[in-house]
């Protein structure tokens, strides 16, 4: 690894909608009559980030890092999670540049929730908030996401040594 050498990450999640669960996007509770399903709090947002983050700096993955079968790590809060990828990220000798995220869903709307999931990733990471991007988006009908059965995440994260 050469000084200033860029590396980027890509990730993606997906969790089904159920009722009796929080919904909980880019740390941001979100008022809904469904959340989703999943061992922690199942953020599918964080998720992507985190996966993104952990191939940028040669990690594995979320699951490499945070196995489901780990009784801690039931209904944590992925913005836990999250701090911990970015120690580990600084500990490979590593800077995050910047995360770019997109989240998928056919409802709620959410974009008076972005700048509030950005505030929370970006004290997550230690980053100006400046330097998350969190987009939404949906599918105009289409696959499992149209069909509101659930909700996906994609993410891409550069970082530098």
């Amino acid at each position: 690894m050469g000084e200033g050498e860029m590396r980027v990450g890509i990730g993606y999640d997906s969790h089904p909608l159920v009722r009796g669960r929080k919904l909980v996007l880019g740390g941001v509770e979100i008022p809904s009559d469904r959340g989703l399903l999943g061992w922690s709090d199942a953020d599918v947002a964080i998720h992507s980030i985190i996966d993104a983050l952990c191939g940028a700096a040669d990690l594995g993955d979320i699951g490499t890092q945070f196995p489901s079968e780990e009784s801690k790590n039931k209904g944590i809060s992925s913005l836990l999670l999250l701090g911990q990828v970015s120690e580990m990220v600084r500990v490979k000798g590593y800077e995050v540049v910047n995360i770019d995220t997109t989240i998928v869903a056919q409802s709620p709307r959410l974009s008076q929730f972005i700048p509030g999931m950005r505030d929370k990733i970006s004290r997550a990471l230690g980053l100006e908030p400046a330097q998350i991007t969190v987009k939404a988006t949906t599918t105009n009908g289409l696959g499992f996401v149209g069909r509101d059965e659930g909700v996906a995440s994609q993410s891409v994260a550069l970082v530098r040594s």
